[in-house]
């Protein structure tokens, strides 16, 4: 298969032109797990690690490769003909990425996917679905650079999709939404249009909403794991355990993801103004510019929700996150300042190691 194929363009050859080191080759992360990657070359598929001085120099996990990265290898002859083993020396620019904070109290970013053309933001039509959700993932997908697209799978076990569609339409602003099932193959061909030669799709979700299944009605047979939902609450259980981007038969690139339990925001200002573009219209014809929609006068929130024409229910939802992205800013400039002191630390000890060599050398 071509780099091309893989989503390979004059974008990155002009980026990986930059790259320093000879005997460097580009190539694209399609799997990633404890152990390592798998990466796809020019010469087709090679096990890759990080190389230790891309990892010593990387001062967060955002600067380390992810699934959909373009890297630039190395491979030795030998490993070329053999192990097929390749060393991961640079991580090339991205142009758009799916970040979300990592599960737990840690201040750190987990990359989900990179280099990501559309998202497909999938929630099933059954006893789990929630607005609340889908203005969570579309915030974060905003902020990605990547097209957001709504998928509402299941439809089978929806008894009013048309209800569901008008209920969730004016939720996303403009946002296509697209309702399927995979199971009755309803909706499906909606959706193939995305899937373009040498582009990327991400699938995003939480566990059960039917992604793994959608992947295989694709590929025309089972490669993915897929787990029924629970009967006792609906709840989907996790299939997927890793990401990986998968070649279509029909041209394309899909990026399956584990199902997400806990989606946490570690960015979103900008996807907070896009997704909520209705409530900041409003917001803006308040008397006081710095209005919290409390109990000031003139606030055209409060009577705006008092005249329906504001969901109380979505006001709360853009209150909840506002406040969210706010605490998270905090804790990221913190872990910033930590992490630019142990950068200096780091470099001033490196140069008083030198300068102490250099007047061991001069003695002697």
């Amino acid at each position: 298969m071509s780099l091309e194929e893989y989503g390979w363009n004059g974008y990155f050859a002009d980026v990986f032109a930059t790259c320093s080191g000879s005997g460097l080759e580009p190539a694209r992360i399609i799997f990633e797990d404890n152990v390592g990657y798998r990466a796809h070359a020019e010469f087709g598929e090679v096990s890759a690690r990080i190389s230790g001085r891309l990892r010593h120099e990387s001062q967060s996990r955002e600067e380390l490769p992810a699934v959909g990265d373009w890297v630039a290898i190395r491979v030795s002859d030998r490993d070329r003909d053999r192990d097929r083993w390749a060393t991961i020396h640079a991580v090339l620019p991205r142009r758009s990425r799916f970040v979300r904070k990592v599960a737990g109290a840690r201040t750190e970013q987990q990359i989900v996917g990179a280099n990501i053309d559309t998202v497909l933001l999938v929630t099933a039509l059954n006893s789990d679905f929630t607005l609340r959700r889908i203005e969570r993932y579309l915030l974060l997908a905003q902020e990605s650079g990547a097209e957001p697209v709504i998928v509402l799978s299941k439809a089978d076990l929806c008894e009013n999709v048309a209800r569901m569609m008008d209920e969730v339409s004016p939720a996303v602003r403009g946002v296509p939404v697209h309702s399927i099932s995979v199971l009755e193959e309803g909706g499906v061909n909606s959706i193939r249009p995305y899937f373009r030669p040498g582009e990327t799709v991400a699938l995003l979700g939480s566990s059960g909403v039917g992604k793994s299944t959608l992947i295989n009605h694709l590929l025309g047979f089972d490669r993915q794991k897929t787990a029924e939902i629970r009967e006792s609450d609906g709840r989907g259980k996790h299939a997927t355990r890793n990401r990986e981007l998968i070649l279509l038969p029909q041209g394309g690139l899909v990026l399956d993801t584990p199902g997400m339990r806990e989606l946490q925001l570690w960015e979103g200002a900008e996807g907070l103004r896009e997704t909520f573009e209705d409530v900041e219209a409003i917001a803006l014809t308040c008397r006081f510019s710095n209005c919290g929609h409390e109990s000031e006068p003139g606030c055209a929130i409060r009577e705006a929700v008092a005249a329906g024409i504001l969901d109380r229910a979505r006001l709360d939802s853009y209150v909840k996150l506002q406040k969210e992205i706010s605490s998270f800013e905090i804790r990221h400039d913190a872990l910033a300042r930590r992490v630019n002191q142990q950068k200096w630390k780091k470099l001033s000890r490196e140069a008083r190691e030198r300068a102490k060599v250099k007047r061991g050398g001069e003695g002697s």
